[in-house]
């Protein structure tokens, strides 16, 4: 079936320990001037240029008529041109697939893994031609029971199962990544449609316990939007010793997590790391509508060869980091305090980087090919995340809103507008129509709102927002140097350099210092290795504590060593700042917060 499709791809793990796929493609019909190719220089979902084409070890191309080798040149560091053949071209190559993360390739005795833009030459001119994709098991013994696991439309393969899947065009084939290997299958459905989970890794995973808080959450946001954008979905997980990350698809996704984070039998709450976990699955999934189909105009079509900039990430990531962890107290798997804690968290991230008075969200969004996804030790003081601000400026926005419609209206409603006018449509958003588009769908002027939340640098106030619900935007100093924020605590620092660092055995090593710590007045340089505080020898679990014994104020003196070279620094202590922030409900029974956050008893 598979010469019904004038672009075929076969995909073989032919050497899983060098960690190496070919990949055999056919063009049945290609272009008589001779043919061009190139492969994705970054992937939808994660903004930086990634030149994927870096990991194409070898290529070789055949004419199918004769067998004749067709020469070929490379254009640009992702494209080939193709001299003209007779017939179908045959194009033969292998890449390296030795990234263990969510957005290439992974291969090795235990699994593989691959994203499309990793694997998949694009074939110019032909784009929107429906193809075929075969994709072939490891000849190794350890492979016998090996299956697979991808949402890409199947063709001739059974389900799970190697063989010949297809895609209506190249946008398709390069949204679906694959998954094979021994892995645990978890099936469940959600608003009736099929939903499933792999786990990849050793693992103890209590599965029912995961099917009854994922089918929550699904439901939760399907109920939300009114409908599914897909028939099927899976989550594709690998489960590690220590990773995170997620990599949303148009029915799929894919996500790292510690295999500790998953819910093992005999857990009787929710752990901070499972609902880390479920927090992730939940912002994943909701990329389903935002971003999948709601999208930015300047996305529609992808240009995969370059940068594509849009202000509107904030919107897209940062409105998704909102209703991750909603979704968990809507649907029942946490509670308000647990919600209020994470809430707190994210404020607490933020106010703790002078960079939200350099960097608009809209300029983090602009920027983020060159800043967010490339930061360096000054981060902090420099940028500001468009994830983290951008889901405080969603609270803002949804409290504002239901402020101001006594709660007829809420950010709700301009989803689901967003989805009915644009996502279903595929119609995309242009850069300057959102604001217009939320002022009209809630009634609501929001102009001063926009020119102050989005394009300046001027603190976002949420307390007189939060308080007509019945909620206290209360701040403390950090516990740690390891404190998130979040939650109340009697126990706090008073001192601090104004430094984060991370212990090593021979020192501790610098990793930030902050805009106007003493630290970075006294000259203190990220990379620095401390060893000695007053003459005393520092490690991880002793210097907080001598810092504390110390008291603000006080003048000491640090021995380091900067590259290879040793340097005494006297500098003065400095007060902690109070930028650890906790949220306290003193009205449960506001009927503001009950329309907002549903009824106290909610999980």
């Amino acid at each position: 079936m598979e010469n019904q499709h004038n672009i075929h791809y076969r995909v073989i793990p032919i050497n899983p320990e060098a960690h190496l796929f070919q990949v055999k493609l056919t063009i049945a019909q290609p272009d008589p001037e001779g043919q061009r190719l190139t492969l994705p220089a970054w992937i939808p979902g994660s903004y930086m240029i990634r030149d994927f084409a870096k990991n194409i070890v070898t290529l070789e191309a055949h004419a199918a008529d004769d067998n004749n080798p067709v020469i070929f040149n490379k254009t640009d560091k992702q494209s080939w041109q193709f001299a003209p053949c007779n017939g179908p071209l045959l194009i033969s190559y292998s890449v390296y697939a030795w990234d263990l993360s969510v957005r290439t390739a992974h291969l090795d005795q235990s699994h593989g893994y691959f994203n499309g833009t990793s694997l998949f030459l694009e074939v110019c001119g032909q784009s929107d031609n429906p193809c075929s994709v075969e994709i072939m098991a490891p000849e190794r013994d350890y492979a016998a029971q090996w299956r697979v696991a991808t949402t890409l439309p199947r063709l001739t393969a059974e389900t799970c199962r190697f063989g010949s899947y297809q895609a209506a065009n190249y946008d398709e084939l390069i949204d679906h990544p694959v998954e094979m290997g021994s892995f645990s299958l978890i099936e469940f459905s959600a608003a009736g449609i099929p939903h499933a989970m792999v786990i990849t890794g050793r693992h103890d995973c209590d599965e029912q316990r995961l099917i009854q808080d994922l089918t929550r959450i699904c439901e939760s946001q399907i109920e939300m939007f009114g409908e599914a954008p897909f028939e099927n979905y899976l989550f594709q997980v690998m489960a590690v010793g220590d990773g995170y990350g997620g990599l949303e698809h148009r029915s799929s996704t894919s996500l790292l997590c510690n295999r500790d984070d998953l819910p093992h039998k005999g857990m009787d709450k929710v752990s901070n790391g499972y609902r880390q976990f479920l927090g992730l699955c939940s912002h994943e999934y909701f990329h389903s509508w935002n971003i999948k189909r709601i999208k930015p105009a300047v996305f529609i079509p992808y240009d995969l060869s370059q940068e594509s900039h849009t202000s509107l990430l904030w919107f897209f990531e940062g409105v998704t980091s909102y209703y991750d962890d909603l979704t968990l107290l809507r649907s029942g798997c946490i509670d308000r305090d647990s919600y209020l804690e994470l809430l707190g968290q994210t404020i607490t991230r933020v106010e703790r980087g002078a960079g939200r008075f350099k960097q608009s969200v809209t300029e983090s969004s602009f920027d983020a090919w060159s800043k967010f996804y490339k930061q360096d030790e000054n981060a902090p003081n420099a940028i500001v995340s468009y994830y983290a601000k951008g889901a405080l400026i969603a609270l803002a926005l949804d409290l504002t809103i239901r402020t101001e419609s006594g709660d007829q209206k809420s950010l709700d409603d301009v989803k689901r507008e967003l989805w009915q006018h644009h996502g279903k449509p595929l119609i995309g958003v242009d850069e300057d129509g959102l604001e217009d588009l939320i002022e009209r769908v809630t009634g609501v002027e929001l102009k001063p709102f926009f020119d102050h939340a989005l394009r300046s640098t001027e603190e976002l106030d949420l307390s007189p927002l939060l308080e007509p619900f019945g909620i206290l935007l209360q701040r403390r100093t950090a516990t740690s140097s390891s404190d998130l924020g979040g939650a109340s605590s009697e126990q706090t620092t008073t001192t601090t350099l104004g430094i984060k660092y991370a212990a090593q055995p021979n020192g501790l090593k610098v990793t930030i210092v902050h805009d106007g710590s003493s630290a970075q007045i006294a000259g203190i340089s990220a990379q620095d290795r401390i060893i000695a505080l007053n003459g005393i020898e520092m490690n991880g679990s002793n210097f907080d504590k001598q810092l504390e014994r110390i008291g603000p104020e006080q003048p000491i003196t640090l021995h380091l060593f900067r590259r290879d070279e040793l340097l005494e620094i006297n500098l003065t202590t400095q007060q902690a700042p109070k930028n650890s922030c906790y949220l306290e409900i003193n009205d449960s029974h506001n009927i503001h917060l009950n329309s907002w956050l549903g009824d106290a008893d909610n999980g």
